[in-house]
């Protein structure tokens, strides 16, 4: 007979081979989205093939979501995630098989844009079960840890990744990393096949998809708490373009175009998110969700202002950093706001729709601040968007949510 602290010590071992599974995973996947985004831009220097890959990686995904939510909450979540994985390792092999029957690089271009639309798929699959599975594995009281742990887990994956893939493109070719991709997913897959994580119900759809898609929609912003999250996540996930995803761009026009002062940057934001979810997992249990979200929107959105507004890469590292453990509290916050508030029988569709925030706002961000960046400096658009973010955790903290 186990004691109540052997079965809370077995389950912390079950949540972290559970995300363990799901970071070896994340790396195949990374490394291969890194290294297909950057062979087209080697081989052809085009903004329109560029476009092209980052609209395949994201807008499948966004638009699976919806679905994709629906699934987790109907079928059993541990197989969607690895029917997912394989699903998604069968056409990365498929591809490998083709690559040499084709000879032109259009073709092979082309090739690896139908291989990352259906790798997006996948990913709308499989991050709502994913997220939907977490608070059937941890215990309650430790689920803001565990939320921590695992971010902290992906932002080393998310870090790692493209020096891997770097790495392997200058010893080795696109082959080889597409043969890692599999194997990562075999083994993922593998560690998860062994794992006790709960069933669930299987119901059968006595609705359309659309009809769920539809019913999910209204339950998640019908709920005061689940409505007011999801929309702040997806103006965060808006406003933070030019801050993160044009962190690149702003370095090399403002304080040196050289892979030394790109790499200084990518690896201070990512110590940054890594020590946020460090933290958290330390101290975060007996932080009060919404005040946390708070706080991180908060200290978000003045680094990011910052970061427009100092002239000296020193000081903007440091507050790279800082931006870096905010992002961390704010997702960590986020999800497990969510996955405490939410309804067991409707998690699925609440995370898809968080899938679909991310997989959509983040392109919107793009689409909007990246042509923005060529006509006015991109240090107004950092420091605007920044204020924005400031006024939004302030606006949520007289606003309470319950």
């Amino acid at each position: 007979m186990q004691t109540q602290q052997e079965k809370k010590q077995h389950s912390k071992h079950i949540i972290f081979l559970f995300f363990l599974s799901q970071s070896i995973t994340l790396f195949g996947s990374t490394l291969v989205q890194m290294a297909v985004v950057w062979y087209a831009t080697l081989y052809t220097s085009s903004g329109i093939w560029v476009a092209a890959f980052s609209v395949c990686s994201y807008l499948p995904q966004f638009l699976v979501s919806f679905p994709g939510g629906v699934w987790a909450d109907r079928y059993n979540r541990k197989r969607l995630i690895m029917g997912a994985d394989l699903g998604i390792a069968a056409v990365t092999l498929l591809g490998i098989l083709m690559m040499p029957r084709l000879s032109g690089t259009e073709e092979r271009l082309a090739l690896l844009l139908a291989i990352l639309l259906i790798r997006s798929v996948g990913a709308g699959v499989q991050t709502p079960a994913v997220n939907a599975v977490i608070p059937e594995l941890a215990p309650k009281e430790e689920l803001m840890r565990c939320n921590a742990v695992n971010a902290s887990m992906q932002s080393l994956v998310q870090f790692a990744a493209p020096a891997a893939a770097g790495i392997l493109l200058t010893v080795s070719t696109l082959k080889i990393i597409l043969w890692i991709d599999i194997l990562t997913a075999v083994l993922g897959v593998g560690i998860l096949s062994i794992l006790p994580v709960p069933a669930g119900k299987e119901i059968p759809g006595k609705q359309s998809i659309i009809s769920e898609v539809k019913q999910g929609a209204v339950y998640a912003f019908s709920d005061r708490t689940v409505g007011r999250v999801l929309t702040v996540y997806g103006l965060f996930t808006f406003f933070c373009v030019p801050a993160g995803f044009l962190a690149g761009l702003l370095v090399s026009r403002v304080y040196g175009n050289t892979y030394g002062y790109l790499a200084a940057a990518e690896l201070a934001g990512f110590a940054g998110m890594m020590s946020g979810g460090f933290f958290v997992s330390i101290c975060g249990n007996g932080w009060k969700r919404r005040k946390t979200l708070k706080t991180g929107l908060l200290i978000f959105g003045m680094m990011s202002a910052g970061m427009g507004m100092t002239k000296y890469f020193a000081v903007y590292l440091v507050l790279m950093g800082i931006y870096g453990i905010a992002l961390t509290v704010v997702q960590t916050s986020v999800t497990t706001i969510l996955q405490e508030t939410a309804r067991p029988s409707m998690r699925g569709s609440v995370f898809g729709m968080m899938g679909a925030m991310y997989a959509g706002c983040m392109p919107l961000g793009m689409a909007v601040f990246g042509p923005l960046s060529d006509l006015m400096p991109l240090q107004w658009l950092m420091e605007a968007s920044g204020i924005f973010l400031v006024l939004l955790s302030l606006l949520f903290f007289t606003d309470e949510i319950s």
